[in-house]
Order: C-alpha cells, then sequence, then structure tokens
C-alpha cells in the first residue's frame, strides 16, 4: 500500500505516522527526542525513528514509504531543508532533509515548521475546511500562529509570518525571551496562565487546567487571572484579524482544552473589541495533537505531487 512517512518533533517528544494517499493514518508511534543527551543525539533519534517506520511500511504494507515529511520547531529554512535554530533542542543549521533523504534511501523529503504544519492540516482536514482565509492559532507554552490562504500556508517572506505570540499587547508588561516586553504569549499562553495562578492561588504546582477548574467553580481569583488572560489575547486577535481579515480563526494548544470557559468569554471580548472590523468564525481546532503529525504527511503527498506535475 503507498503510504509516505510523516514525523512532528516537540521539544521532549515525536508522533509520527504512516500516511495514505487519502490521509489514512495506517500507523501510528511516539518516541522520546532524547533531547537530554543534547542536539545531536536529537537529530539521531530522528533518522532511527524514520529508518525504523520505513522498516515498518516494508514489512507490513509491502513497500517502502515513498516520501517523508517532517515537522520541527524554531525558524525552519523550509526552501532548503534545514533546521536553522530551535532553542528547546539546542541545534542550529540541521540539513534535516538532506540527513533524512539519506537515511531514507534517497525518497523525497518535506520539511516544515511544526506550527505551519499543524495549520495546514487544521486548514485542509480540521477545523478550517472551507475556509479560504484562516489562522491557526495554538495557545501552549508559547503562542505561534499559521496564516492559511487558499489551502496553503504563507510562510513570509523570511519564514517568520504569524508570529502572534510577539505581538506587544501591555508595553509595560513582563520581559519576553524575543527582547520585548508585553508580548502576547507572556500574557496568554497556557504557561502563563499557569504562571498567574500559581502566583494568585498560592500553589506552585497549579496549572492553566486547574485553573479553568476554578473558574468554573467560581472562585474569583481564577476569574481574575482568567480574564486578564483573555482581554490580553482578545488583544491580539482583534490585531490579527486587522492585519489579515480571516474568515475563521482556529484556536488550539492546551488553554483551548478549557472549551466554552475559553471560547465564550474570547467571542464576547473580541466582539466589544472590533469596530470596523469583520468578525471572524473563533472555533477550537479539531486535530488536537495530530495536527503536526498530518501536517507533515501533507508536506509529503504535496511534495510527490509537485515533483510529477514538473
Amino acid at each position: 500500500m503507498k503510504h509516505v512517512i510523516a514525523l512532528d518533533v516537540g521539544g521532549t517528544g515525536m508522533k509520527a505516522a504512516l500516511v495514505g494517499a487519502d490521509g489514512t493514518l495506517l500507523y501510528e508511534a511516539r518516541r522520546a527526542t532524547g533531547r537530554e543527551r543534547g542536539p545531536d543525539a536529537v537529530v539521531e533519534s530522528i533518522l532511527v525513528f524514520a529508518a525504523d517506520l520505513r522498516a515498518h511500511g516494508e514489512k507490513h504494507f509491502g513497500e517502502s514509504a515513498v516520501a517523508a515529511g517532517v515537522a520541527v520547531p524554531g525558524i525552519v529554512d523550509a526552501e532548503n531543508g534545514i533546521a536553522v535554530y530551535a532553542a528547546n533542542l539546542g541545534w542550529r543549521d540541521v540539513p534535516m532533509r538532506r540527513l533524512l533523504a539519506e537515511r531514507l534511501g534517497g525518497v523525497p523529503v518535506a520539511l516544515g515548521h511544526d506550527v505551519r504544519t499543524g495549520g495546514l492540516a487544521e486548514g485542509r482536514i480540521g477545523a478550517g475546511q472551507g475556509a479560504d482565509r484562516f489562522m491557526f492559532i495554538p495557545l501552549g507554552t508559547g503562542i505561534a500562529g499559521a496564516i492559511g490562504i487558499a489551502g496553503a500556508i504563507e510562510a513570509g517572506a523570511h519564514g517568520y509570518a504569524g508570529e502572534i505570540g510577539h505581538i506587544v499587547i501591555r508595553p509595560d508588561g513582563p520581559d519576553c525571551p524575543c527582547g520585548q516586553r508585553g508580548c502576547l504569549e507572556t500574557l496568554a499562553s497556557a504557561a502563563a496562565v499557569s504562571r498567574a495562578w500559581a502566583a494568585a492561588s498560592g500553589d506552585p504546582k497549579a496549572d492553566a487546567a486547574d485553573c479553568a477548574k476554578a473558574v468554573e467553580s467560581g472562585d474569583p481569583r481564577a476569574v481574575e487571572v482568567w480574564r486578564d488572560a483573555v482581554d490580553a489575547l482578545a488583544a491580539g486577535l482583534v490585531t490579527a484579524l486587522t492585519l489579515l481579515d480571516p474568515r475563521t480563526l482556529i484556536i488550539g494548544g492546551g488553554l483551548a482544552e478549557a472549551g466554552e470557559t475559553l471560547f465564550t468569554p474570547l467571542r464576547a471580548a473580541v466582539e466589544e473589541r472590533v469596530t470596523f472590523q469583520k468578525l471572524p468564525h473563533i472555533v477550537p481546532a479539531a486535530l488536537g495533537d495530530t495536527a503536526g503529525c498530518l501536517g507533515a504527511g501533507l508536506l509529503a503527498w504535496d511534495l510527490l505531487s509537485t515533483e510529477v506535475s514538473a
């Protein structure tokens, strides 16, 4: 059965699949990145995982994968197949496409940015189906974004498009690792809510999920923390929709798991802020943590179709 290898590399774990031509997940697996052993070990873990996936396909589906797609975090030069930099993995200028192609017997390899790759999947087969313009925004440790236009993801001139997490919302706000103060991700990411709720509750182990539960039970301290995060997020989203005029805003990541505890006040806060702008549909992501892996599979199939048409 014809299939491709799809790999989604995170900070601590990797999700992988063999994906059929119709998008079916034929086989799924997960492994640790091994980042505690250093960046070279992470790269080798990826290569070994890919080779094992290839062997699985040969054994169980009667043939090798015809291509591979891999999504990685950080700064990515997708055109040249280079994983430029990832702070949480410690690597710099890794020729990922070439290394994977060599390990996989020369098959075509597509490299993508993790959030943009997840956005590709959400746009085509997830919550953005049918939307000609959308933005996918996962709220996790940080906040990033993917801009979808007519079934493709806009990377920008230098591969930095969609970095909504570094819109400055409160210039006197917390320091951000990017060098600015008051960036959206310092105020409205799952990590930011966890920090704020841990401080407000006096429980250093409390996290964003705990805060959401406390909001649902009516805890006034949690309500205040949650309101601050939602207000900051709404400000960032209004900036994005002013610039991009998307038809749909797809919100994912850990914070979105709070469901309507997040979406009901967020929709209201965005509506309060708009003036001339058209309100987009604000919807939860549909694919969960499989989005990156599914998107990597789409990248691989897209690469094959491009080569055939060329």
